[in-house]
């Protein structure tokens, strides 16, 4: 079986990555300095596999660490095929506090990813972007080529991303890259072993009405509802992590079969506003979600949704969950992991 290499592989998507890919017959190693996620998660995920995780604890900035993966891909597994580069710092507003630090973590990560990725010769690798690489979307929905420009450090820290891979692929041919532009991954695995684990105050939405509808918070800050949106909130395109994890699976196969890159958003086309996405959770969960509105935030947006439809011509892929599936799945790992992977 193919093996391939996970960075940040005990986070959210990482890890439910893990298990989709194994059960599409993938081999899989990862790697992650544990910093913003877990050493439990390797418990969760032996529970549902059924087999161990190969795991090494390094940052991605640390060739050895780095070289420690690939070398224990080679004894294990014959070697890894291809790499997918999760490994990275994520809040967009902890971005503009400490923007150096996205920098270096981000952008370095990246680099040192890529360099040991060309030491032992593999060239394939699926790239976490994201929908912040188009800032204010001139049109809905947003399409491969809309403008690119994103508008805080993180954001940034993704577009730089893609252009120096792009200028890899430009400069050697070897390379083949997926590049996957995220929208709002929501949800948890179907055991409600593992899921979605923010530390501190959650920064996306659906993680922080799910700590309303355990007891943790005593109700959802709903900024804005002015709106030109249909009940005056924000709307945004929320996808299933595994439908993402689908989605990475479909890329991996992309670079073997075509042996061409790719650029593609990963969401479902369809936007769902923050008063629509409680009260869905809130009759997954069987009680209600307080909801207390607030001003506007600077540099939100009305709306924000993908048009899917490249990835679906090119891959194959398409997202199949909705929003009860999320909510339902959320609530399900919350329910049971009150606390989190701590608890």
């Amino acid at each position: 079986m193919p093996c391939i290499l996970l960075t940040g592989a005990t986070g959210y998507i990482a890890s439910h990555m893990w298990i989709t890919a194994q059960e599409a017959g993938y081999d899989v190693i990862g790697i992650d300095s544990l910093v913003n996620s877990s050493p439990r998660v390797l418990d969760r995920l032996t529970t549902i596999s059924g087999r161990e995780p190969v795991f090494v604890q390094g940052d991605v900035r640390d060739a050895a660490a780095m070289d420690r993966c690939f070398a224990l891909a080679q004894e294990r597994f014959g070697g890894v095929q291809a790499v997918v580069h999760f490994a990275a710092l994520k809040a967009v507003g902890e971005s503009v506090e400490r923007p150096l630090d996205y920098f270096d973590n981000n952008l370095g990560g990246l680099v040192s990813v890529c360099q040991a990725m060309q030491r032992h010769g593999v060239f394939k690798l699926v790239f976490s972007s994201s929908a912040t690489v188009y800032g204010q979307p001139e049109r809905l929905p947003i399409t491969e080529d809309s403008p690119l420009r994103a508008t805080n450090p993180y954001g940034q820290t993704k577009l730089i991303g893609e252009e120096l891979l792009r200028e890899l692929e430009r400069c050697d041919a070897r390379w083949k890259i997926a590049y996957l532009r995220y929208f709002n991954p929501v949800g948890a695995h179907l055991s409600g072993l593992i899921g979605e684990d923010p530390r501190g105050t959650p920064n996306n939405l659906m993680p922080y009405v799910a700590q309303v509808a355990v007891g943790k918070r005593p109700h959802l800050n709903v900024f804005g509802n002015d709106y030109d949106t249909p009940d005056g909130t924000g709307v945004r395109d929320y996808i299933h992590v595994l439908d993402l994890a689908e989605g990475h699976v479909a890329a991996l196969r992309y670079l073997a079969d075509q042996q061409a890159s790719l650029t593609v958003n990963l969401g479902t086309g369809q936007g769902y506003s923050v008063l629509e996405l409680a009260k869905a959770y809130g009759e997954a969960a069987d009680r209600e979600i307080p909801v207390v509105f607030a001003p506007r935030r600077p540099g939100d947006v009305a709306a924000c949704y993908a048009d899917p439809a490249l990835a679906e011509s090119l891959m194959g892929w398409k997202a199949c969950r909705g929003l009860k599936d999320m909510c339902v799945d959320s609530w399900r790992w919350q329910s049971t992991n009150p606390q989190g992977f701590e608890g």
